[in-house]
């Protein structure tokens, strides 16, 4: 009886090792690693938290997306969102100090288009109490620079005057925020171009008297930059998005000029707790429900080395939030 020979089509390998780096390509993008894993890969030799018994100090600012409106609540709802954390903030770390003797102060990046007079003052009364400060969010789209100047500079004078908000230049008095931008989308950079509209976002911002951006990081967004894990400025470009992409890191040069700080929080892998036990999950610095603060949490922050030259002991930590909700 013939017995037939099998054939193994010669490109069937190629084949199988292709979908398996097109699967593998595809669960980058999917988390945007592909724009940040190889500057990631270039910090390995930085990364390391400190060593037992050596004295750091812990910089750590907690910046909080504040949307009292958030999933659409109502004004009741709102309004109990805001009442919460003005009654049981002071009750619960009142009794803590930092090594200045000031209790923990909370960032409410409050949104523009969210404004409510009653929730601005609310919020006002909890931080001339030294236990926070309110600062600059802003969601728009398809914007202008023109409009997005208009918002800015309006949002601004409200804060500063009628709501006695915001900080002051010490020498000339005028009034100076920081600033989140809502769904991540800084400088225009998510691919499909919507949630922003203004390339050069970072030059408006920066003349309007905004100091510094807490945005980032933001991944799994595509809006992820390429640059990871630093304080460093940057410019940007009216005819092109993503003009923070890249920068200058803080002390390795003076500022340049049209430039903007960017304070980015830790990103890493986080190699201890992997989804199916095999990849690494992202430690991105936020906190919420499933996503609670822990020392293990702790190490990776500090691991990530968000520095500036000559203080080695100095270690950044920007983590964010949106606390409002439930």
């Amino acid at each position: 009886m013939d017995r037939e020979e099998s054939v193994v089509n010669p490109l069937l390998p190629l084949t199988i090792a292709g979908a398996g780096l097109g699967l593998g390509w595809w669960g980058l993008r999917r988390r945007s690693l592909d724009r940040w894993l190889l500057p990631y890969l270039f910090q390995s030799r930085r990364r390391r938290a400190p060593r037992s018994g050596e004295k750091v100090h812990l910089l750590l600012c907690l910046c909080d997306h504040f949307e009292p409106k958030l999933g659409g609540a109502p004004p009741e709802q709102a309004r109990q969102r805001v009442e919460r954390w003005v009654e049981e903030y002071p009750r619960v770390l009142g009794e803590f100090r930092d090594s200045d003797g000031r209790p923990p102060r909370h960032t409410f990046f409050y949104p523009e288009e969210e404004y409510e007079p009653e929730y601005l003052d609310a919020l006002a009364g909890l931080c001339r109490q030294g236990f926070g400060e309110v600062e600059i969010h802003l969601h728009h789209d398809r914007d202008t620079a023109q409009g997005l100047r208009h918002k800015l500079e309006s949002f601004k004078t409200i804060l500063a005057e009628r709501h006695g908000l915001l900080a002051r230049e010490r020498t000339t008095g005028a009034v100076r925020y920081g600033f989140i931008h809502g769904n991540w989308a800084l400088c225009n950079s998510r691919p499909d171009g919507r949630w922003c509209g203004v390339n050069n976002e970072l030059t408006v911002l920066r003349q309007t008297g905004c100091y510094a951006d807490f945005t980032l990081p933001s991944a799994p967004s595509p809006t992820q930059t390429r640059k990871i894990n630093s304080l460093y400025y940057a410019g940007d470009n009216p005819n092109q998005p993503r003009g923070h992409d890249t920068g200058v890191d803080v002390g390795r040069r003076p500022q340049p000029e049209d430039s903007l700080l960017l304070i980015q929080g830790p990103l890493l892998l986080n190699w201890g707790n992997r989804k199916w036990g095999l990849l690494p999950r992202l430690e991105n610095g936020c906190l919420q429900g499933s996503q609670p603060p822990s020392l293990e949490r702790l190490h990776l922050w500090l691991k990530a080395r968000v520095q500036v030259p000559g203080r080695p002991d100095w270690y950044f930590v920007k983590l964010h939030t949106h606390g409002a909700s439930e």
